[in-house]
C-alpha cells in the first residue's frame, strides 16, 4: 500500500464581482483570491484492496461518490487510464465548511496535486482542466497564492503577493446559504430567501431580502493597483463582495461581525465568497488577537490566519 499526504489550503476573496450570465449557463465572475495558512491535511492510501472510501474527522461530511475527494480521484484516475487498486482519502478538516473558503474544493485540489506528484501524468494546465470537470473553484486552489481569477474562476492570472505582517481574523457563524440560489437572486430572478438552509439564525427570519447589486461593475483593477503598490490601507479599502449586501441583508450578524473587526482597528473587512465567513484584514497581530477573543462571544468558529504562497 503506498501512502501519500498533501495539504489543502483555505482561500478567501479579496474581490468578487459578478458580471453577468454567460451563454453556457454559468456566470463570468472577476475575483482576486487569495490562500491563507488555514488548512486542511489529506492523507490518500493507494493500493488498499478494498472498496474506495472517504473519512473525516468532521460529522456530516459526504463519504461516497458525491464527495469532492472522491470526484477528484475518480476524474484523475479515468482521464490518465489508471486503477489505483482500491483507494482510502482521510480528511483532517479545520477549514470551517459551507463557508466560502471552498474548503471542499481545495481538498479536491489536494487530491490531484498529490495523485499527479505520484504518477506524474499531466501538466499543471492539464491537471486544472481536470480540476475544473470536478468543481470551478478547484483551478484556483490547484494555482494557489494570490491570484487574479476570471471566467468561471479558471482564467488565472498570477499576482505579487500581499506585503508582510498582515493578518485574516476568520470568523464563522451559524448559517449557510445556497450558493445557486444567490446567483438566481443577482440575476434576478430569485428570493434569497430561497438560498437560506433551514438552519435560519431566527432574529433574521422576518428580515426582507437584499437588494440586487448593480451590474455589471469590476472592482478587481483597484485591489490590484494597491496590492502591486504594497498598500495596506488601499488593500483594506478594496475589499468587495457583490453577495454581501444579499446576505448582510438576511443575516444581520454579517455586518455586526464586520464592525467588531473595524472596531478592533481592521484596515478592511468583508464576506468572503458566498459566506458565511466574515473576514478581517489586520496589521498587527496583537490587534488580530483582540477581535478574535471578541469575535468568539459570537461566533462558534474563530481563526487567525496568513497569506499562504505556493
Amino acid at each position: 500500500m503506498i501512502s501519500l499526504r498533501e495539504t489543502a489550503y483555505g482561500k478567501l476573496n479579496l474581490t468578487l464581482d459578478v458580471l453577468g450570465r454567460r451563454p453556457d449557463g454559468y456566470h463570468e465572475l472577476e475575483m482576486v483570491m487569495i490562500s491563507v495558512s488555514l488548512s486542511d491535511q489529506l492523507r490518500l492510501e493507494l493500493g488498499t484492496g478494498e472498496a474506495w472510501s472517504v473519512q473525516c474527522n468532521r460529522p456530516g461530511v459526504p463519504d461516497g461518490p458525491e464527495n469532492l475527494c472522491w470526484k477528484a480521484a475518480r476524474a484523475y484516475f479515468d482521464a490518465a487510464g489508471l486503477d489505483p487498486g482500491g483507494l482510502r482519502i482521510r480528511v483532517e478538516k479545520n477549514i470551517p465548511a459551507q463557508a466560502g473558503m471552498a474548503g471542499g474544493s481545495s481538498d479536491a485540489a489536494a487530491v490531484l496535486r498529490a495523485l499527479n506528484r505520484h504518477y506524474g501524468c499531466f501538466s499543471e494546465e492539464a491537471l486544472r482542466a481536470i480540476g475544473l470537470k470536478v468543481g470551478s473553484d478547484v483551478p484556483y486552489c490547484l494555482f494557489g497564492g494570490t491570484a487574479l481569477a476570471k471566467g468561471r474562476g479558471e482564467e488565472l492570472t498570477r499576482l505579487p503577493g500581499l506585503p508582510g505582517e498582515l493578518y485574516f481574523v476568520l470568523a464563522k457563524p451559524e448559517f449557510s446559504v445556497s450558493t445557486p440560489a444567490l446567483f438566481r437572486q443577482i440575476d434576478g430572478d430569485g428570493a434569497l430567501q430561497s438560498a437560506v438552509s433551514e438552519d435560519i439564525a431566527p432574529e433574521a427570519a422576518d428580515r426582507r431580502s437584499g437588494q440586487r447589486p448593480s451590474l455589471p461593475h469590476s472592482h478587481a483593477a483597484a485591489m490590484i493597483g494597491a496590492i502591486t503598490r504594497a498598500d495596506r490601507n488601499a488593500i483594506g479599502a478594496a475589499l468587495h463582495n457583490d453577495f454581501e449586501p444579499l446576505v448582510a441583508a438576511r443575516f444581520p450578524i454579517v455586518e455586526e461581525l464586520r464592525q467588531i473587526m473595524l472596531t478592533h482597528g481592521a484596515i478592511g473587512a468583508r464576506l468572503t465568497g458566498t459566506g458565511s465567513v466574515v473576514f478581517g484584514l489586520f496589521c498587527s497581530k496583537f490587534k488580530a488577537a483582540a477581535a478574535a477573543l471578541e469575535l468568539r462571544e459570537h461566533c462558534p468558529e474563530v481563526h487567525i490566519a496568513t497569506a499562504s504562497e505556493p
